[in-house]
């Protein structure tokens, strides 16, 4: 596999966070998959997503999506002991509340996570694709 298909994208403000969010649109999530590594203030998501950003759009690859600084993570009808279910995460948002931000991941069948964090940090780090 060429590695030059890898994306790696790093995101610190609304412009690289929509950017993250336009690359995993559709993107598919195991709930195994989800990590909150709360000493380390990093959430982490492993998502299967299609190749947007080049012209051979049926490329399969895994990614890592991986928030920085993150304070406080809350999810809603997610049912995190059902680990094998999969998400489809429609998209990731964010709003400014006083010094902090809430990043929004937003999932089908009205799943959310939402995460407390003092600035923006995300990077989208391809893996390897999906033959």
């Amino acid at each position: 596999m060429n590695k030059k298909y890898l994306a790696k994208i790093i995101a610190t403000d609304n412009e690289g966070l929509q950017m993250i969010s336009t690359c995993c649109a559709g993107a598919k999530v195991k709930i195994s998959d989800i990590k909150f590594l709360q000493s380390n203030k990093i959430f982490l998501l492993s998502i299967e997503r299609t190749k947007i950003e080049t012209t051979q759009s049926d490329i399969k690859i895994n990614s890592i999506c991986k928030f920085d600084f993150i304070d406080q993570v809350k999810s809603k009808n997610i049912d995190q002991k059902k680990k094998d279910t999969i998400l489809e995460l429609i998209g990731i948002d964010y709003l400014k509340n006083k010094e902090n931000y809430e990043i929004n991941l937003i999932f089908n069948n009205n799943g959310h996570i939402s995460l407390k964090s003092e600035t923006i940090e995300v990077r989208l780090e391809d893996q390897n694709e999906i033959k």
